[in-house]
């Protein structure tokens, strides 16, 4: 059997209530996510339950495009994301696993690729 644990997460950014800075819908910490890393973030509701796992080669860029993007996944439900986390992973077949791991095991809300459990 593979034993498999949820990595610690690098970097968590909040969503803000009354931003007085730039932000993207109420994000104001993107600086606080690597530029030129990889890994897997996780966005949460203000339940803390987990509504979307990715992955990427560069974090800042692809989570950004999320909130940017008119074909995401989360397109009708960005409001709805108040926490991002994020772990460095720079294995690309390491990531593979965690993705599909985290979706699975703690059942991504809006995730639709990789869903094992329905």
């Amino acid at each position: 059997m593979i034993q498999i644990t949820m990595p610690t997460p690098d970097v968590t950014i909040y969503k803000q209530e009354n931003p007085e800075l730039s932000h993207i819908y109420g994000f104001t910490d993107f600086i606080l996510i690597p530029r030129d890393k990889a890994g897997i973030f996780m966005f949460y509701n203000d339940k803390d339950e987990l509504l979307f796992v990715g992955k990427a080669w560069k974090l800042r860029p692809r989570i950004k495009k999320h909130f940017e993007d008119t074909v995401s996944v989360i397109k009708d439900y960005r409001e709805e994301v108040t926490k991002i986390e994020l772990c460095l992973v720079e294995d690309p077949v390491h990531r593979e696993i965690y993705e599909t791991y985290i979706i699975n095991e703690y059942k991504a809300k809006y995730n639709v690729d990789k869903v094992l459990y329905k």
